[in-house]
């Protein structure tokens, strides 16, 4: 240890770290994308390949992460002190955690927004007297089955009250064209961004001492709203309806392919291995900590949390299509079309509206703002190791990155914003991220090598991985990680938002943007063989070597 490197400081409870693993790995999609599609591939069978995915990747990744961070304190660049060559991939992770981070504090915005719309005694989306609504604007309950036809669901309707406010007063999208104009930032979700922007720099001002509180708050708050709107929601007439729906077992769309990618990836994402978050958090835990069961536990909390949300959102949705006389596949939809239109609408409709309204954007705020406290804190920690400067300077740093987060975040929040964030959302962290794990599992496992990873777990925690554990790092999970990222290079298709087709030039963009992040690999690796001394036979040896061994290096190669 060298004399300015002070003693790492360390979580001031072991709940504080708990607490911000949980946080970080819930987030909008366990609530927004899991219940769908679960409902849409085989409802109660959509569980079985998704378990499955839990046990062979999803934990042992989970688990390899918080164990790697602990051991070696660092954060996901300088870990890679165990296998210098392979550090590009700790700057890929960085890079594509920052860039979540542009669109994703975009989101918890919109949720703030809606927050404040919902302070009054009406909701400003319940009927379609307002400046912003369009001439064809229908209030809900002139809409049923009828009504419809056959042209289109009722969650792809573009002309209720709720779908309204999102898209004309929210995100102003009929006064943009396409991504190729983009128009000024909305003022009205400016403030609103710089207000999310000042809560994750006060909350990582401090490091882990001030974040570890926060997330007291924020990582416990959406299973009371959980809890809250699940009892309102089965009290609502038709809600078996939608629960039914939600668990129905088909076992025969189990032939289908996509169902099983559609549960690999969801895993995945869901859990959050890989953004150098886990890394970054489990570096500031005591060494002995046992973080074997923290991963269990953590990684079951966190799908189980999915599983319970799903009957909060088929509840209403049942309601949803029980008011309207329509099918429960007209109402089921995902992603913010459900948290910002379906939903907010069904809650408009209910005795004491303005009250669930408030709680329920409160959730949603919790649930993103500390997955992008997560992101936030990968970047700083994974930087501020690398460059000791940084650390010396770690509230300047956090507000740096603070506040070029919010620079690049303005262009979501223009009237084309959405096509901006559809773009990021879609190519910054799908195959990059997906790349980055597959290298880090590869690194660890067959370079540095299990038998020394395990090793190191033992000198933790006094007992060395199961060999079930061990398979899964070194075949099973970057057989699964190889597989997931064919998948998604051959099922990319075009990038669509609606009826809108995004030019070409975008996928080319978006692709720059997924390379951008991988190629740190590949450079660096180049890099550091051209800077190592000796032969190549040598600098390849001291590049696969960890650090603390190098001076065993000339040994071997002399013999």
């Amino acid at each position: 240890i060298s004399g300015e490197d002070v003693v790492r400081e360390t979580w001031g409870k072991k709940m504080d770290f708990l607490l911000s693993v949980i946080g970080f790995a819930v987030d909008l999609a366990n609530v927004w994308r899991f219940p769908y599609l679960c409902y849409k591939n085989g409802g109660g069978a959509f569980l079985i390949p998704y378990v499955l995915f839990l046990f062979i990747a999803g934990m042992p990744l989970f688990y390899m992460e918080l164990a790697l961070g602990q051991y070696n304190r660092e954060g996901a660049a300088t870990v890679w002190k165990i296998c210098p060559i392979f550090k590009g991939v700790g700057y890929t992770v960085i890079i594509i955690a920052l860039y979540v981070g542009f669109y994703y504090n975009v989101i918890i915005a919109w949720s703030l927004y809606y927050l404040f719309a919902s302070l009054t005694s009406e909701l400003p989306w319940l009927n379609c007297d307002n400046p912003w609504n369009s001439p064809n604007c229908t209030e809900p309950q002139h809409i049923n089955g009828t009504f419809l036809g056959n042209r289109t669901s009722y969650a792809k309707y573009k002309n209720t009250p709720a779908a309204e406010f999102y898209e004309r007063r929210v995100l102003h999208i009929h006064e943009s064209k396409g991504i190729n104009d983009l128009g000024l930032p909305r003022w009205e979700l400016t403030l609103c961004l710089i207000l999310v922007v000042f809560i994750l720099c006060f909350s990582l001002w401090k490091g882990v001492k001030s974040s570890g509180k926060v997330v007291y708050v924020t990582a416990t708050m959406p299973y009371i709203v959980l809890l809250v709107l699940l009892i309102r929601g089965i009290t609502l007439p038709g809600a078996m309806n939608g629960i039914r729906a939600y668990l129905h077992i088909d076992l025969k769309k189990l032939n289908n392919p996509q169902v099983w990618i559609d549960a690999a990836t969801q895993i995945f994402f869901s859990l959050g291995a890989g953004f150098g978050v886990l890394i970054a958090f489990a570096s500031y835990n005591k060494f002995d900590n046992n973080c074997y069961r923290d991963a269990i536990l953590t990684s079951s909390i966190n799908c189980i949390t999915s599983f319970f949300s799903g009957f909060a959102v088929f509840s209403v949705l049942g309601y949803m299509a029980h008011q309207h006389h329509v099918n429960i596949k007209d109402v089921a939809t995902e992603g913010a079309g459900l948290v910002f239109i379906i939903y907010p609408e069904a809650i408009s409709t209910l005795p004491g509206s303005t009250f669930f309204a408030i709680v329920f954007f409160i959730m949603l705020l919790t649930l993103g703002i500390d997955s992008s406290m997560g992101g936030m804190e990968a970047v700083i920690t994974g930087l501020s190791d690398d460059f000791k400067i940084l650390k010396r300077n770690r509230k300047l740093f956090t507000f740096a990155v603070a506040f070029g987060t919010f620079l690049i975040a303005l262009l979501c929040i223009t009237n084309g914003g959405i096509f901006v964030l559809t773009l990021l959302d879609r190519y910054a962290a799908g195959t990059s991220i997906l790349f980055g794990v597959l290298i880090e599992a590869i690194g660890v496992s067959w370079f540095y090598g299990v038998d020394r990873f395990s090793e190191d777990i033992e000198r933790m925690m006094g007992f060395k991985p199961g060999i079930y554990w061990r398979l899964c790092w070194k075949f099973v999970s970057p057989a699964f990680l190889l597989l997931a990222v064919i998948a998604s290079i051959v099922t990319s298709g075009d990038l669509r938002y609606d009826d809108y087709i995004f030019p070409r030039w975008s996928n080319m963009v978006g692709w720059s943007i997924a390379l951008s992040s991988m190629l740190f690999v590949p450079i660096y690796a180049i890099y550091k063989l051209l800077i190592l001394p000796g032969t190549f036979k040598e600098r390849i040896a001291y590049g696969i070597t960890p650090e603390h061994e190098h001076h065993l290096v000339k040994e071997v190669i002399l013999k």
